[in-house]
């Protein structure tokens, strides 16, 4: 099959999740101007970037109420930080619950019933067990072609590995269970891994 996006591809479902997959997610925490926490995860998250360490993710589309922004992209944008928290399959279900469209004043670690911390380097929450946070400076925001579409990047300033995330002086996701974005409702969960060497080793 060949469709053209524009012309609409005639399926039950968008498939176009489902071909870019998996992704990992970002659960991204942040702090208004004014104080008000948020979390919320985003699926259109990778690294962009070794040296300084970089990171980008995207929010797409507007708040239930209508609001164009979301409250990540008006808190990064009034701050200038923000931190990246790895999701585990154990909080699966804190993560699904934070990704509600839920009123400006509601924080989502409370709704979710997740612990938080302090960030070291920059004046933010963070989730306290997570298996790793990336404390994050703005660096840029960039608006793409359609309605509310923002890619964020940041520069890393703090890294938090949990402990027993190490193994043999690597972190390992299959200690945890790293959690993946798939296509419509679907996720996955990373247990097993294998390695390649280069060409070039």
């Amino acid at each position: 099959m060949f469709y053209r996006p524009q012309d609409g591809h005639g399926l039950p479902h968008n498939p176009f999740n489902a071909i870019i997959a998996p992704r990992p997610i970002a659960w991204v925490s942040t702090r208004g101007a004014d104080g008000q926490d948020n979390l919320a995860p985003f699926s259109f998250f990778n690294g962009a970037a070794y040296s300084p360490p970089q990171i980008m993710f995207a929010t797409t589309g507007t708040k239930p109420d209508g609001t164009p922004e979301k409250d990540t992209l008006a808190h990064i944008r009034a701050t200038g930080v923000f931190c990246v928290n790895m999701v585990e399959y154990a909080m699966m279900h804190p993560m699904n619950e934070s990704s509600g469209g839920w009123p400006r004043e509601v924080d989502e670690f409370d709704k979710a019933g997740i612990a938080k911390a302090d960030c070291e380097t920059i004046p933010c929450p963070r989730i306290a067990g997570a298996p790793a946070s990336l404390e994050c400076k703005l660096t840029q925001i960039v608006q793409l072609e359609g309605k509310s579409n923002n890619v964020i990047f940041g520069q890393v300033t703090g890294v938090h590995l949990r402990d027993d995330c190490l193994r043999d002086g690597k972190f390992d996701i299959t200690t945890f269970g790293a959690l993946a974005r798939l296509g419509y409702r679907d996720y996955a969960t990373i247990t097993e891994t294998f390695t390649l060497t280069r060409p070039d080793d």
